[in-house]
């Protein structure tokens, strides 16, 4: 059974969320302010986090940014900001998807299967890539870069992890897309260019002798790694 903590101040909303998932089988904890979000987060250690962005106290981008300082837990985050960028300012700090009120509470059901289905494994092979100092365990989805863990979140994972199943091919923002975020999806083709971005300044000290994340232009993005 998969913990979900709601992080939502208004309690109606907070409520119907509740009833919802767990009426389909989800274990649901609550918080009603930005303050005490950090301490239920660490006490209960959620699967997946549901997080308002306009919260008194503390907003939800400081929220996402502590949580992404030590998980790469699922958060997708709940505004009435509809404005896109609002949308991109999300993906960039690290969310894994986006729903602007009002919304259906059966959409909402469906996107945190679709986030959770996402960050589960999708490669049971005990497969290990070396790319030089880059390993990456595609069963653990662990990836070390000079002997030191390097800590992604969940959808930018999931990029790299295919990206790396497929060295050296190049794949257009729809195909990576369609991989990775869903058929399901219908954000902006820009959160694959913000994930790619992370993804260089989390592999920042990859010595480029041994690859990078390249970018071809009116093509796509592929991992090019030289060949042995």
């Amino acid at each position: 059974m998969a913990k979900i903590l709601v992080i939502e101040d208004e309690f109606a909303i907070s409520q119907v969320l509740k009833a919802y998932l767990k009426k389909v089988g989800y274990d649901v904890e609550q918080c009603f302010n930005g303050r005490q979000a950090m301490e239920l987060f660490k006490d209960h250690q959620p699967d997946l986090v549901l997080l308002d962005i306009m919260l008194p106290e503390k907003n939800g981008w400081l929220i996402l940014k502590e949580i992404r300082a030590v998980s790469a837990c699922p958060v997708i985050m709940l505004t009435a900001l509809s404005d896109v960028n609002y949308r991109l300012e999300g993906f960039h700090q690290g969310a894994d998807d986006y729903i602007a009120k009002p919304f259906i509470a059966d959409e909402v059901v469906a996107r945190i299967k679709a986030v959770l289905r996402r960050s589960e494994s999708k490669n049971e092979t005990t497969v290990k890539k070396q790319f030089g100092q880059l390993e990456i365990d595609m069963q653990a989805h662990q990836v070390v870069l000079n002997g030191q863990e390097i800590v992604l979140t969940p959808r930018d994972l999931s990029v790299l992890l295919f990206l790396a199943e497929h060295p050296n091919q190049t794949f257009t923002r729809d195909q990576l897309i369609e991989q990775v975020w869903g058929w399901e999806y219908e954000g902006s083709d820009r959160a694959v260019d913000l994930a790619v971005k992370r993804l260089r300044k989390a592999l920042v000290n990859w010595d480029e002798s041994e690859g990078e994340i390249k970018t071809l232009r009116g093509l796509g993005y592929q991992l090019s790694v030289h060949k042995k």
